[in-house]
């Protein structure tokens, strides 16, 4: 805990920074009214005061010294008004000034300006996906209690426009900008419904979120028309794409629709070693976890087919159910160790990589207590995706994405002005290690 002589010590450099930046607001002139405007809209302790000296400030300018006589414009009392200091609404008295000869209200351009709110929505938006409650949020009030138009209806409105403002921005925004050479998708359960996630790997090793779409289960005719819409937005997938799956059928059957010739498919590792080891004893599990590990670990897909093709006898014998499990797109688990990039193996054989942006999309999701219908589910997911899109880290090993590409092309005759082949094809074609 900080002492007390630290506290002062804090306290007095917030003080500090408060007169200093009072200081450059006097210094600035009066006529660049929006300068000092963002400034004062940045001061909110002392914000109030600052609002009202400029109002005078302006009603000098226009009427004189009050009991002042001979203007054109003469004060006119004051009524009530508010302003905004950042994305808060603060109550005011606004001094009025009126036209003799006109008769008639002349409005002050300060006032005018202070009604509008400084990035007011966005500030807010991000304060609220981060975690703040709608009916917590008077609390997390940077300003003085005098602070209204902060209740939790108006803050959810203003938290809905822009949460639909996100979903449509991703839903729509063109992929034919990118240069994808992987794709991983994957769902995520929302209470009792769920969202699939395309994410994309750019051939310098950038993560795109292609898209979302709610569906309750992961059926092939769901995924694809999932696909589809990607593709009308553009996702160009005739350079050849390395598609990384957990092994979920529906999606591996619109894969192969959807993409047939153009992708090969990698299934997670790491799910494979889960789905083969559920069917043993809690007392072999352990074990059988690492020989599968470190079949998989192996230096070339050569020698992993081998390990496997042995751990799948020695299977055979203590659980078929086992053994049936292994066999089962087993060489769809080696595909980037048959493309001959071991350097990928990190990143690409298991899905890791998206199964992080599930975990990070949940520091936002999980806070919701009540999803009300489909449209909120995917308005947060699509605000929260969208957020962290900016700060995802290159993949490990983007160095070998160039070569990752032109092995691709390699394995599904792309270079060659022939008919690509299917993902069973290419099996066929490289070395066979049969079960």
């Amino acid at each position: 805990m900080d002492s007390i002589a630290q506290k002062r010590s804090k306290g007095i450099k917030v003080v500090e920074k408060r007169e200093r930046l009072a200081r450059e607001m006097q210094q600035l002139e009066i006529g660049d009214i929006d300068s000092r405007i963002e400034l004062v809209q940045a001061l909110i302790p002392i914000g109030m005061k600052a609002v009202s000296d400029m109002l005078q400030e302006e009603v000098r300018q226009l009427a004189g010294e009050a009991y002042s006589h001979g203007k054109e414009n003469q004060r006119w009392g004051r009524q009530g008004g508010s302003v905004y200091l950042s994305d808060q609404k603060v109550p005011i008295q606004v001094p009025r000034v009126r036209n003799k000869q006109q008769k008639r209200e002349v409005p002050l351009e300060t006032y005018r300006k202070f009604q509008t709110p400084y990035v007011a929505d966005e500030k807010l938006f991000l304060k609220l996906l981060n975690g703040i409650s709608t009916h917590r949020y008077r609390e997390t009030s940077e300003l003085v209690p005098e602070v209204f138009g902060i209740s939790a209806s108006s803050v959810s409105r203003k938290f809905r426009r822009w949460s639909a403002a996100h979903l449509k921005r991703l839903m729509s925004r063109r992929l034919d900008g990118y240069d994808i050479v992987a794709v991983f998708i994957d769902g995520k359960a929302f209470a009792k419904d769920g969202l699939v996630i395309a994410l994309g790997i750019t051939i310098d090793g950038g993560k795109v979120v292609l898209g979302i779409e709610q569906m309750n289960a992961e059926n092939s005719r769901s995924v694809g028309q999932f696909i589809d819409k990607m593709i009308e937005r553009g996702l160009n997938y005739e350079n050849g794409l390395l598609v990384v799956v957990d092994g979920s059928k529906g999606i591996i059957k619109a894969v192969r629709e959807k993409f047939a010739g153009y992708a090969l498919i990698q299934r997670c590792q790491y799910h494979k070693k889960e789905n083969v080891v559920s069917y043993l004893s809690p007392g072999q599990q352990k074990l059988w976890r690492i020989r599968l590990g470190q079949a998989y670990n192996a230096p070339d897909y050569r020698e992993a087919a081998e390990r496997l093709n042995q751990l799948h006898k020695e299977l055979s014998l203590i659980n078929p159910s086992a053994a049936a499990s292994l066999a089962e797109g087993r060489e769809e688990t080696l595909t980037v160790l048959r493309l001959g990039m071991p350097e990928l193996r990190r990143s690409f054989v298991s899905t890791n990589c998206i199964e992080s942006v599930m975990s990070q999309l949940g520091q936002y999701t999980d806070k919701v207590d009540r999803w009300r219908n489909g449209r909120h589910i995917q308005e947060w997911a699509a605000s929260g995706l969208l957020q962290m899109e900016s700060r995802m880290r290159k993949v490990m090993g983007y160095r070998y994405l160039p070569m990752l590409r032109e092995k691709l092309r390699q394995a599904l005759n792309l270079n060659m002005k022939t008919e690509p082949v299917a993902q069973q094809e290419f099996n066929e074609n490289l070395v066979e290690v049969g079960v």
